[in-house]
């Protein structure tokens, strides 16, 4: 058995939080899209590697928070958040959990599927350029969110972005 067979991936559940906020921080995003879960919003996948959260994406069908997004890809969810921790990058776990992401939608009948990339992370547009995602035709897009600073206060931040989208036919 190979590495990668020993990586789970399966929707998070809400007793899941303080792993992955142990294993990967961010405890207001991780509570927010758990949330978000238990209202139907949305799925948030993780991946596990013995008992312990490496990755993970939220499957967003949401109306996207960018109005250039809605515009143009009314309807598509979104994958937001891919994430594995440093030490297990590069190691097939992204592409298990964008794969696993990608079936779980055709499963509920979307035809389509897309993400924002950061211009400035190449690596991460190559893995999904080779997964079959192509940059859509339009400008990039500034994608916001509010980080909480170690003082409690919050930051809004922004990142430009190319969307990238792919069929799921």
């Amino acid at each position: 058995m190979g590495w990668l067979d020993a990586v789970q991936v399966r929707q998070a559940r809400t007793e899941d939080l303080g792993a992955l906020v142990e294993a990967l921080g961010e405890e207001d995003f991780f509570a927010d899209r758990l949330a978000r879960q238990r209202a139907g919003r949305g799925i948030q996948l993780t991946a596990w590697l013995r008992g312990t959260p490496i990755g993970g994406v939220y499957l967003w069908w949401d109306p996207a928070e960018e109005p250039e997004v809605r515009r143009h890809l009314s309807g598509v969810p979104l994958l937001n958040h891919v994430e594995v921790c440093a030490r297990h990058r590069n190691r097939g776990v992204g592409t298990r959990l964008v794969l696993t992401s990608e079936r779980l939608l055709r499963e509920r009948g979307f035809d389509r599927v897309a993400l924002a990339v950061r211009i400035d992370n190449p690596d991460a547009g190559r893995l999904y350029q080779r997964l079959g995602y192509q940059v859509w035709p339009h400008p990039p897009v500034i994608c916001r969110y509010e980080v909480k600073l170690p003082d409690g206060t919050r930051k809004q931040c922004s990142e430009t972005c190319d969307m990238l989208v792919k069929p799921l036919c």
